[in-house]
C-alpha cells in the first residue's frame, strides 16, 4: 500500500474518533458492522499487498532476462570477434595452400614426363635383353618388322581308358564301336599319350584401314608308316590349322587356308579361332579329341567372305573343300567315285579321295541381340562317280549291255552322274547368373552330309545300277556347362542318325545300299577265333551288316586351373561318356535281335600346361 493510502486510512480513523468523543451518538450502531468493515479493509489491503509482491517478482525476472540476453550478445560479439579472426588465418592458409597446388600440379607434370621416359626406356630395354623384372613380364611376343608373331600352345598329358577295344588313342572312332560278337568287345584298352599337345603361331599386323593376321596350329595325333607305341612312340605333326585373314575397318572380311569350317558353330559374332585366349568356336569341352557325337564341324581349305553389321549381325560365304564318305553293300563293280591317294605323294596312299566336281558351299547368318547368340547356315554339296552299265557280269564270260551280248564286262557306255546334296542347320547358345552358365542347342541335318559329324557317318550309298543314293542324316547337340574362377564343368547329350538308303540288283538278285532290313545280321553275336596266326588279327564278324542307325553319347567332365596368370596355366581335367551305337534291323539269327548294338564306357584324363 502506498503512502496516499496509508494517510486516508488514519484521517478517516481520526474523524470516526473525533465524532465519538465530541457528539454523543443519538444510537448505537452494532458492533459487527464495524468489524466487518475492517476484516474487508484487510483483506483489500492483503491483496493489494499480493499484487504488489506479483509485480516485483515479474520485474525481477525481466531483470534476470536482460541480464542473460547482455551475457548471450557478449558471447555472440566475442564469438564473432573469434571468427574474424579465424576467417583471417584461413584466408592466409589458403592462399598458401593454393600456392602449393600450383606448385604439386608442376611436380605431377615433371613425374608424368619422366614416367613416359621410363616406359620407352623400359620397352627399348624389353627389344634388347631377355632378362626383365617380373613385373613387367608379358606373353612371350616377337616385334619383326612391323608384325607380332606369339607363339602358343600347350603340353597335354592325357590317357584314356575304354570298356571295349578300339585301337584308338585319345580320338575315338564313334562308328566303329564293336558288335556283340566281336572278340574286341571282350577286351578293354588303356592309351596314354601326349600327342594331343599342340604347338601354334599367331602373326598380326596392321595397315592403316586393314588388321591383317595369320595362324598355324598342329598336333601329334596322325602317324607315318613306322609309327608305333613299342619304344619311342613316332608319331608325325599333324596340321590343324593355318589360314591369313584380312580384316578392314569397314566390317568386311576375307579369309584363306584351312580352318575350322563354316559350318562349326561359333560364341560370338563369325571369327576364326586362333587358341590365344580368342578361341571362339564352341567346340565341347572335352579331352576326346573327337570331341562329342552330334558336334558339327570340319577342319578343311577353304576361302570365307564375312561382313560384320557391327556386333549385332555377321553373314559370311564360303567355299571350302569337298570331300565324300561312302558305305554300301552288294553293289556290282560298276561305279567309280575316286581312287587312293597317290604313293610317294601328300595324299595318304592308304587314304581313299573321292572325285569332286565343286567345292562345298557354306552360307551363315549370325546374331547377337544382346542376349544369347544365334546363328543359322546352310550347306550345297556335289557329288560325282562314274558309271560303268556294262560293267557287272551276268556270268563269267558275258553281260547283257544295250541290248547286245558283250563278251566280258567293259568300259561300253560309261558316263558321269552327280547329284546335289546339302543341309541346313541352327545354334542357339545362352549365357545366365552373369556368365557362369552356358546352355546350346544345335540341329543339323540334310542329305550326303555325315561327314561333318563327329560321328563320322556315311555321306553315301550306291544304287544298283551304280548312281549315287544320297544318305539322310541328323546331328543333334545339347550343351549344359558351368565356369568359374578356377573350376568348369560340362556336360553334353548328342546324337547322329544316318537313313535307310536300299535298292534291289536284279543281276545279283541281292540288296543293295545302306541299312536294309535283308541285311544278313544273323552272326553279330557269334565271335569267331582269329584266323591269322599273328595275335594282331581279329576275325571280322560273319554275316553281320549292322549299318549304324544311330550314334548317341553323354559326356560329363571338369577342368581344374591350378594357376592361370603371366607364367602361362596349368589345368587337370577328367571326362567320362557313354556311347551306344545302334543299327538298322536286319535279319536276326536263332535267339538274338535283327538290331545288334554296340558301346563304351570311356574315361578321360588330362594334365595340360598353357604357354602365356
Amino acid at each position: 500500500m502506498n503512502s496516499a493510502g496509508k494517510w486516508c486510512a488514519i484521517l478517516l480513523l481520526a474523524t470516526s474518533v473525533v465524532a465519538q468523543t465530541s457528539t454523543p451518538p443519538k444510537t448505537r450502531k452494532p458492533a459487527t458492522s464495524t468489524a466487518a468493515e475492517v476484516r474487508a479493509l484487510k483483506d483489500a489491503i492483503a491483496a493489494q499487498q499480493a499484487a504488489l509482491a506479483a509485480q516485483q517478482q515479474e520485474i525481477q525476472q525481466l531483470r534476470d532476462e536482460l541480464h542473460h540476453k547482455d551475457q548471450a550478445v557478449n558471447q555472440a560479439q566475442a564469438a564473432a570477434s573469434d571468427a574474424a579472426s579465424r576467417a583471417d588465418a584461413a584466408q592466409a592458409q589458403a592462399s598458401q595452400q593454393q600456392q602449393a597446388v600450383i606448385g604439386l600440379k608442376a611436380d605431377v607434370s615433371d613425374l608424368r614426363t619422366n614416367i613416359l621416359n621410363t616406359t620407352v626406356t623400359l620397352q627399348e630395354m624389353q627389344k634388347d635383353t631377355k632378362n626383365v623384372s617380373s613385373e613387367w613380364e608379358t606373353p612371350l611376343s616377337i616385334h619383326l618388322k612391323g608384325v607380332t608373331i606369339t607363339p602358343a600352345g600347350f603340353a597335354a598329358a592325357e590317357f584314356v581308358r575304354r570298356s571295349r577295344e578300339l585301337g584308338a588313342d585319345i580320338i575315338t572312332p564313334f562308328n566303329n564301336l564293336t558288335m556283340p560278337g566281336a572278340p574286341q568287345s571282350s577286351l578293354p584298352e588303356f592309351f596314354g599319350t601326349a600327342r594331343q599337345s599342340r604347338p601354334t603361331v599367331f602373326v598380326g599386323g596392321r595397315l592403316k584401314n586393314v588388321e591383317l593376321s595369320s595362324y598355324v596350329s598342329g598336333d601329334f595325333l596322325s602317324s607315318g608308316t613306322t609309327s608305333n607305341n613299342n619304344q619311342t612312340n613316332s608319331y608325325t605333326l599333324r596340321l590343324r590349322q593355318a589360314w591369313g585373314q584380312a580384316k578392314f575397318n569397314n566390317g568386311w572380311k576375307f579369309l584363306g587356308g584351312q580352318e575350322w569350317s563354316l559350318v562349326t558353330e561359333m560364341k560370338a559374332g563369325i571369327a576364326p579361332s586362333d587358341d590365344l585366349g580368342r578361341v571362339n568356336d564352341a567346340r565341347p569341352s572335352t579331352i576326346d579329341g573327337q570331341y562329342n557325337v552330334g558336334f558339327t564341324f570340319a577342319r578343311q581349305y577353304g576361302i570365307r567372305l564375312t561382313k560384320d553389321f557391327g556386333t549385332k549381325a555377321s553373314v559370311a560365304f564360303a567355299m571350302e573343300n569337298a570331300q565324300g564318305t561312302l558305305t554300301t553293300h552288294n553293289n556290282g563293280d560298276n561305279f567309280l567315285l575316286g581312287e587312293a591317294g597317290a604313293t610317294n605323294e601328300a595324299n595318304a596312299f592308304n587314304g581313299t579321295y573321292t572325285a569332286n566336281p565343286a567345292p562345298d558351299l557354306i552360307v551363315k547368318a549370325a546374331f547377337d541381340p544382346g542376349f544369347g547368340h544365334y546363328e543359322i547356315f546352310g550347306l550345297a554339296d556335289r557329288f560325282t562317280d562314274r558309271i560303268y552299265p556294262c560293267g557287272e557280269v551276268a556270268s563269267a564270260t558275258t553281260s547283257l549291255c544295250g541290248g547286245s551280248t558283250v563278251p566280258g564286262p567293259n568300259a561300253l557306255g560309261a558316263y558321269n552322274a552327280s547329284k546335289e546334296g546339302g543341309g541346313f542347320g541352327v545354334n542357339a547358345r545362352w549365357t545366365f547368373d552373369d556368365k557362369h552358365v552356358v546352355f546350346g542347342i544345335h540341329g543339323f541335318g540334310g542329305n550326303g552330309v555325315g561327314r561333318y559329324g563327329a560321328a563320322g557317318l556315311s555321306d553315301l550309298a550306291i544304287h544298283a545300277n551304280g548312281t549315287l543314293n544320297l544318305i539322310r542324316g541328323y546331328q543333334g547337340l545339347g550343351t549344359l556347362e558351368w565356369h568359374g574362377k578356377k573350376l568348369d564343368l560340362y556336360s553334353y547329350a548328342g546324337a547322329e542318325y544316318a537313313g535307310r538308303t536300299t535298292d534291289f540288283d536284279p543281276i545279283s538278285g541281292k540288296y543293295v545300299g545302306y541299312g536294309s532290313p535283308f541285311f544278313k545280321n544273323t552272326g553279330c553275336y557269334t565271335e569267331l577265333p582269329p584266323a591269322v596266326a599273328t595275335g594282331f588279327t581279329p576275325t571280322a564278324l560273319s554275316n553281320c551288316t549292322a549299318d549304324t542307325r544311330v550314334i548317341m553319347e553323354g559326356t560329363i567332365g571338369f577342368w581344374y586351373r591350378f594357376y592361370n596368370g603371366p607364367k602361362g596355366r596349368f589345368q587337370y581335367g577328367t571326362q567320362y561318356s557313354y556311347v551306344t551305337r545302334e543299327t538298322w534291323v536286319g535279319v536276326a539269327g536263332p535267339g538274338t535281335s535283327g538290331s545288334p548294338s554296340g558301346l563304351d564306357n570311356m574315361v578321360f584324363t588330362s594334365f595340360r600346361y598353357y604357354l602365356p
